[in-house]
C-alpha cells in the first residue's frame, strides 16, 4: 500500500496523537486525584474527631452562649444562642468594613487629587501622607491609635465635653441620640419623596443637556430640594425629634449613642491606611488621561474644578476601579486584625470565643471563612458591574 494513501489528510490521528483528547485526559486524572485527596482528608479528619470523642455538626448554633459583647447592632445578652453572636460578629464585620470602605474612599481620592495639585505644599503634604502611612505595618497602626492615642484620654469623671452634650473619655465618644417623636413619619416621607424627584430631576437635566447642550445644575438642586423639602416638612411637624444627651451615672455615662474605643481605633487605621493606596490609585488614573483632554476642555473656557469633575474623573475612574476593588477587598479581609484590640468582629466572637467554647473548629472556621469569601465575592460582583457601566462602548 502506497505511503500517502495509508496516512491521508482526512484520516484520524490515534487517541494518544491527539492533543486536545490527550489534554483531556490529563485534566480528568486531575480532577480525580484533587477528589480522592479531599476525600481521604475529610475522611482522615472525621476519623480522628471520632476517636478523640469530638462531635461534628451545627447543632451547638443553638446552645446558650453564656457570655457578654461588647457591642451589639441588635438585641443580644448571654442567654442568646451562638447562633445569635455568629449574627452579631458578622454585623459588627459589616459595619467596620462599610465605614471603613466609605471613609477610606473619600480621604483616599482627597488626597489622590492634592497629590497633582499646583500648590507645592499641598502636593508635598499629600505625599508625606502617602509614604508615611503605606509603608508602617496595618496592625502598628492599630495598636498606635488604640494605645498610645484612645487609651491615654481621661476618666468618664474627666471627660472632654467636645460641643453640644458630646463627651469623649477613655471609655468611647458619647453622642446625643435622637428620639423620633409623633409626625416625624411625615418627614420621612418627604426626604423619600424628594430623593425620588431628585432622580427624575438628574435624568431630565442629562436629557436635555444631551439634546440642547444646556447645563443644569442638577445635583446642587437635587441636595436643595432634599435639605428643603425635609427641612420645611420637619418644622410644619413640630419639630418631631427630641434629644437624650448622655449622663454620668456612677462611673460611667448612660444613655446617648456610645461609640467605643475599639471600634474607633480600628476605623482610623483601616481608613487612613487603605487610603494611601487608594490615593496613589487615584493619582496614577488622573494621570492616565490624556493631557489633550484637558487643555481641550480648559481651552472651551470650564474652569479647573469642572474639568476635574466632567472631564478627567470620569475617564479616570476606567483605570482605577480594578485596582480599586482590591483595595476594599484588602480593607474588608483587614478588619479581621480587630481581635487584636478586642473590637468583637466576626474573628473575634464567633472564630475566637465561640470556637474555645464549643470546640466545633470544623465548623466556627468554616462559616467564618465562607463569610468572608461571600463578602468578597459580593463587593467584586457591584464593583465589576460598575466597571462595564463606565466602560467605553466600542463597536
Amino acid at each position: 500500500m502506497p505511503e500517502e494513501t495509508k496516512y491521508s489528510a482526512n484520516s484520524k490521528p490515534k487517541f494518544w496523537n491527539d492533543p486536545e483528547k490527550r489534554a483531556l485526559l490529563f485534566q480528568v486524572l486531575m480532577v480525580g486525584t484533587v477528589i480522592l485527596f479531599i476525600l481521604y482528608i475529610v475522611s482522615n479528619t472525621l476519623s480522628n474527631l471520632e476517636t478523640r470523642g469530638i462531635s461534628t455538626g451545627f447543632d451547638f448554633l443553638s446552645q446558650t452562649a453564656g457570655f457578654d459583647i461588647l457591642l451589639t447592632l441588635i438585641p443580644y445578652d448571654a442567654t442568646y444562642s451562638f447562633g445569635r453572636t455568629f449574627v452579631v460578629g458578622l454585623m459588627n464585620t459589616m459595619l467596620v468594613s462599610f465605614l471603613g470602605v466609605v471613609l477610606a474612599t473619600l480621604l483616599g481620592f482627597i488626597v489622590g487629587i492634592a497629590r497633582l495639585s499646583h500648590n507645592w505644599l499641598i502636593a508635598k503634604m499629600a505625599a508625606i501622607y502617602v509614604e508615611v502611612f503605606r509603608n508602617i505595618p496595618l496592625l502598628l497602626q492599630i495598636f498606635f491609635w488604640y494605645f498610645a492615642v484612645l487609651q491615654v484620654l481621661p476618666s468618664p469623671r474627666q471627660s472632654i465635653e467636645l460641643f453640644g452634650g458630646v463627651q469623649l473619655n477613655v471609655r468611647g465618644l458619647y453622642l446625643p441620640e435622637p428620639v423620633a417623636g409623633n409626625g416625624f413619619g411625615w418627614v420621612v416621607l418627604a426626604f423619600v419623596a424628594a430623593l425620588i424627584l431628585s432622580f427624575f430631576l438628574v435624568r431630565w437635566a442629562k436629557k436635555r443637556q444631551d439634546q440642547t447642550g444646556q447645563y443644569f445644575p442638577a445635583y446642587w438642586a437635587s441636595i436643595g430640594l432634599v435639605l428643603g423639602m425635609s427641612g420645611l416638612t420637619f418644622l410644619l411637624a413640630g419639630s418631631p425629634i427630641t434629644w437624650v444627651d448622655p449622663e454620668l451615672v456612677g462611673f460611667n455615662f448612660k444613655g446617648g449613642i456610645t461609640i467605643i474605643p475599639e471600634l474607633s481605633a480600628l476605623l482610623l487605621a483601616l481608613s487612613i491606611y487603605t487610603a494611601a493606596f487608594i490615593a496613589e490609585i487615584v493619582r496614577s488614573g488622573i494621570e492616565a488621561v490624556d493631557h489633550g483632554q484637558t487643555e481641550a476642555a480648559s481651552a472651551l473656557g470650564l474652569p479647573r474644578s469642572r474639568v476635574l469633575r466632567l472631564v478627567v474623573i470620569p475617564q479616570a475612574m476606567r483605570v482605577v476601579i480594578p485596582p480599586l476593588t482590591s483595595q476594599y477587598l484588602n480593607l474588608i479581609k483587614n478588619s479581621s486584625l480587630a481581635t487584636a484590640i478586642g473590637y468583637p468582629d466576626l474573628v473575634s466572637v464567633f472564630a475566637g470565643t465561640t470556637l474555645n467554647q464549643t470546640g466545633q473548629a470544623i465548623e466556627v472556621i468554616a462559616m467564618t471563612m465562607g463569610v468572608y469569601l461571600l463578602l468578597s465575592l459580593l463587593v467584586s460582583l457591584f464593583m465589576n458591574w460598575y466597571n462595564k457601566r463606565v466602560a467605553l462602548v466600542e463597536r
